[in-house]
Order: structure tokens, then sequence, then C-alpha cells
């Protein structure tokens, strides 16, 4: 048996998106014992995985954990971080380990130069050269999101008319310039005649009752007041999708979700667009403004716009993504 330890601190798109690593390695290495660290607040995106055998918590913990870790007698360490962190892990457990490549260096040229080197690779395609000493290959599958029967959303709770197939649409985002505005929301609401769901965080409560206040019943908000896990399972029962370039547009994928993700200050081209089977990709519409000369202004993102016009969101085709939902 060969127990393997994965590493990715954070955070919820980059973690779903090491599911087929996971499931690869269990898969594909001998009687392997597959464990995985991260922090503490990502554990409900990994606590239903059955190709886990355990998930390690960091906490700022390092004192207590590194000893336990050590304890395990891992036979090889994937960093799927590749930060200060999972570099301290690896030099006090002197074990065989690999990474992948970050593309930090090209990700800085186009955002500050505008040269664009980056290579046509997804990330958890880079992610696979953590694990060619393995012998493991990509299988092609896709992503894994698996939602505990407790964590279910029981859309039965939902108005009546909600029964009939609803869209559902992520509004929440880490930070603005990647949030698509509450104005364009409602613009796209306007044209599609199915009610909808207003997924997000706290933060976002006060967007999605902007939103509601103007539509009225047919927008249904959710934002702030159920868990990560619960608003994956309503993006599951989705008839569709509309997202923000964050965490549960890659879990939308993951269920391979027909799907409308928006892109505002990031592209693409930084390997993170939505990752589905081959079979499903036709599922997916990138909403952006292309050839805009500012965009991108960062890799992450901002509060708001750096020009202050955010022409990367707001001149995006609302009709376009209405047709496609």
């Amino acid at each position: 048996m060969r127990r393997i330890l994965i590493i990715r601190f954070s955070s919820i798109g980059d973690i779903v998106l090491t599911s087929p690593i996971i499931r690869c390695l269990k898969n594909q290495v001998p009687a392997a014992e597959i464990h995985f660290l991260t922090k503490k607040q990502y554990f409900p995106i990994l606590q239903g995985n059955p190709f886990l055998r355990k998930v390690w918590l960091y906490d700022n913990n390092f004192k207590e954990l590194i000893p336990q870790l050590k304890s395990q007698s891992f036979d090889f360490i994937v960093d799927l971080h590749k930060n200060w962190r999972s570099w301290f892990v690896k030099t006090r457990i002197h074990i065989p380990n690999d990474t992948f490549p970050k593309l930090n260096l090209k990700k800085w040229l186009i955002v500050n130069l505008k040269i664009n080197l980056l290579p046509a690779i997804h990330l958890v395609d880079r992610y696979f050269r953590a694990v060619e000493k393995l012998g493991v290959q990509n299988d092609g599958e896709g992503l894994d999101y698996f939602i505990a029967p407790e964590d279910e959303f029981d859309i039965k709770t939902l108005p009546e008319f909600f029964a009939g197939g609803f869209v559902a649409i992520v509004i929440g985002g880490k930070h603005n310039t990647k949030k698509f505005p509450a104005v364009k929301i409602i613009e796209v609401c306007n044209r599609i005649c199915k009610p909808v769901i207003l997924l997000g965080g706290k933060e976002d409560r006060e967007s999605g009752e902007q939103i509601t206040g103007v539509l009225g019943e047919k927008v249904y908000n959710v934002c702030g007041i159920i868990s990560l896990n619960q608003s994956a399972s309503i993006v599951r029962q989705a008839d569709s999708v509309l997202t923000n370039d964050t965490g549960l547009m890659h879990i939308a994928a993951a269920f391979n979700k027909p799907m409308v993700s928006v892109w505002g200050n990031t592209i693409p081209a930084f390997g993170m667009f939505p990752y589905f089977r081959q079979e499903y990709q036709k599922n997916s519409f990138i909403a952006e403004v292309k050839d805009l000369s500012c965009r991108p202004c960062s890799k992450l993102g901002y509060s708001e716009c750096p020009k202050g016009h955010f022409k990367c969101m707001n001149l995006i085709d609302i009709e376009e993504i209405a047709n496609h939902l």
C-alpha cells in the first residue's frame, strides 16, 4: 500500500479542481491510501469524498500538525498549492514529492505588460504534472463533488412555481471586479421565463435583496443563509446556471450543468475556466468582453475597477447570456 498526502490549502474552486487527482490516484495507484491537507474552513468541500482516507486540517497549528503528519509514514507528497506553507510541510517531512507549474511570471506578464505567454492548458491538467512520477494519468472523467444526504437542499421548500424548474445565479465572489453587477443580473432575469435562485455569501445578501426588490417573487434569495454544500445542492438541481468566476462555477462544472460563466477582470486563459467532461463541454458558454486593453487588470481582483468604468462587466452582452440560459 502507498500512503499519499495531497496538499491544497485554499480556496473553494482550487480545491474542487483537485478532485480528478484524488480520484485518479485512488484508482490508478495499487492499494493507495489518499490523505488531504487543507485549511480548516474548507473541510466541507472534501468531507464527502469517498476516495479520501483522511482530511488533515490546518488552522495555524503546524506545531501540533507536523508531528502527526510525520507519524503517518507517507510515501509521497503531491503539492498542489506550491506556496510557503506547502514548502514548510515538505521540508519537515523528508519524502519524495512533486508539484506543478504555477505560471506566476507568465500571469504577471499578461496582467502588467499584456504579453500573453500563457500555455493553452487548464489548471487541472497542470495539476497532473505533480503525479507523473507515480504513473498517474488523467482519466478524462472531469471533476467530482460529493454532497452528504443531510446537506441536500429540499427544493420542495421553495415556492410552488419553482417545481417546474429554475435557474441558479451565483452572484457571489471574492472580489467585486469578478462580480456581475446587480443591475445586469436584473436585466438577464427580465429576459428569461424561469424563476431564479440567487446564491452567494453573507456579504452578497444585500445585493440579492436589491435584485429581489425589483423582480419580486420570481427571484428567491438564499445568499448567506445556507451552507456551501446546500448551495452546491441547489446548483445540482438547477436547470442551468449563471455564475461569476468563483468556486460554485467549478462545482457546477463537476455536475456538468449547462452554464454561462461571466468573466470580468480575470480571463479564462489563466487556466481556470469551467472544466467539463469532454462530452459535456458544449454545456459551457463563456461571457466576456474580448480585446479590452485594460483586461486582465489582476489575476485575482479588486474591490472596484481601477479605471472606474468597469467595461469588462458593463459591456457584456445581456441578450447573449439570456439566450444561452
